[in-house]
């Protein structure tokens, strides 16, 4: 394919770019990023005083309810870090593009980061179909493509696709975990499964597949999350005689099942994969979807008993040292969001970020980025470990199972902790959870 005539002054700003970290290099016993060296441009994006990301989120369309909250959140994190001395005395810069949830649009909004504003590297872009769209183009370009948005196992690609790294729990794993969960507590039920026609959803039913028995699965539905129309879904799933439905679903479309279930006087258990059941923004769908069909529902009594799985700590663990910290720069950088689970997800994501860059050094190369997050990372907010290497781009590793109870997810049981091989063995995380930082940022 014809490469067009904007990757011209990307090539030559990322070449002079290049020289300049190698006269630095040259001109300090201690290298680019020796701790005595001065801030350098040392990379497209990186100059001596600020560091530009770029990303793509779903800020409208149909997977905006609460998951455009998420890049706000990072945002927020990033201005508490900008405020407490940046990284190494440098600013980060986040612009965040609309996409709609639409590959095509990803696409556009993607190149125009690299090629026109010629960003240090994507960060956390939202979207199984999304990111697929750009996830090629990223690594041609050797930008950064680091903690996407989405617990697809096709991030894990490190020798093909060496620049990506996923961060969330994938929904192999993820599905192994519900899937346990399920033939522990609901042996011998009817289970029907729900879930999105692409690789998120087709990932989070093999993790399934691997620990509920066959011969309790009745139906499986898939959908399309352009086609808002469910009905012949839920209506398979009913006549199927399904007792639990578990749904790999964002948010929009664990809403349309629970109604169109309602509507059918349809009432399975329902376990919904963590991206589609934060409780707030599950509550909110629920009462506007409601309303525009000219009823009125109490949307937190429709979530009440949702099982689901969380990979944070609990925002109804209001003493729990992480949730402290987010409400804290939420209240300050982010006020006017909810706090719900989709800005605890962006602030923690970003924490992890400013951690690589902490460990990147103080004149990092793009290449740098990529060595300190395969270097591995201290597990931070999250409730298992990392898998990170350079054999390895995953990211976690574990969950814990909870139920919905006024509100909030309350946990029941341990984190558990697995692999995404079939037979792989699911065993209860036995380490400590590590305490936030008192002063909010990452320990170098």
């Amino acid at each position: 394919m014809k490469r067009s005539a904007r990757l011209r002054p990307a090539c030559i700003t990322a070449a002079v770019a290049t020289l300049a970290m190698v006269a630095a290099a040259c001109g300090s016993s201690g290298g680019s990023n020796s701790s005595s060296s001065a801030l350098t441009a040392s990379a497209p994006g990186v100059t001596k005083s600020e560091i530009v990301i770029g990303s793509h989120q779903p800020l409208t369309g149909v997977a905006a309810p609460g998951y455009s909250e998420i890049a706000p959140a990072s945002n927020a994190y990033f201005q508490y870090v900008n405020a407490h001395g940046g990284v190494y005395g440098r600013k980060i810069v986040y612009k965040y593009l609309d996409d709609g949830y639409d590959p095509a649009k990803t696409v556009s909004v993607v190149r125009q980061l690299v090629l026109q504003d010629n960003v240090y590297a994507i960060f956390d872009g939202l979207g199984t179909p999304t990111h697929l769209a750009v996830v090629k183009f990223l690594n041609s370009e050797k930008v950064p493509d680091v903690f996407v948005a989405s617990g697809c196992e096709c991030w894990n690609s490190p020798s093909t696709e060496p620049e990506t790294f996923g961060w969330q729990l994938d929904y192999v794993r993820e599905g192994k975990i519900l899937g346990q969960y399920i033939k522990q507590h609901f042996a011998g039920k009817k289970i029907g499964y729900f879930y999105q026609d692409d690789e998120f959803g087709m990932d989070g039913v093999k993790g399934l597949d691997d620990e509920i028995p066959s011969s309790q699965v009745v139906s499986k539905q898939s959908y399309d999350p352009t086609n808002i129309n469910i009905g012949p879904q839920v209506a398979a799933l009913k006549a199927a005689g399904a007792q639990v439905v578990v749904s790999f679903s964002v948010p929009a479309f664990t809403a349309l099942l629970r109604l169109n279930s309602l509507k059918l006087s349809f009432a399975p258990q329902l376990v919904v994969s963590n991206v589609g059941s934060d409780p707030i923004t599950l509550a909110g769908l629920l009462q506007a979807f409601a309303k525009q069909g000219g009823a009125t529902v109490n949307g937190n009594q429709l979530t009440q008993g949702i099982i689901t799985d969380s990979y944070l700590p609990s925002l109804g663990q209001t003493s729990n040292s992480w949730v402290a910290m987010f409400k804290r720069i939420h209240d300050t950088y982010d006020p006017k969001a909810p706090f719900d689970g989709n800005v605890a997800y962006g602030e923690a994501v970003a924490y992890a970020f400013v951690q690589a860059m902490f460990k990147a050094g103080r004149n990092p190369t793009r290449a740098d980025l990529v060595s300190a997050i395969q270097g591995g990372l201290t597990q931070g907010p999250v409730l298992a470990p990392y898998t990170y290497g350079p054999s390895d781009h995953a990211g976690m590793t574990g969950a814990f199972v909870g139920e919905i109870e006024n509100g909030v997810i309350v946990q029941q049981g341990s984190v558990m902790v697995t692999n995404t091989a079939a037979s792989g063995p699911i065993t209860a995380y036995t380490g400590t959870e590590q305490s936030a930082p008192a002063s909010g940022l990452p320990p170098r």
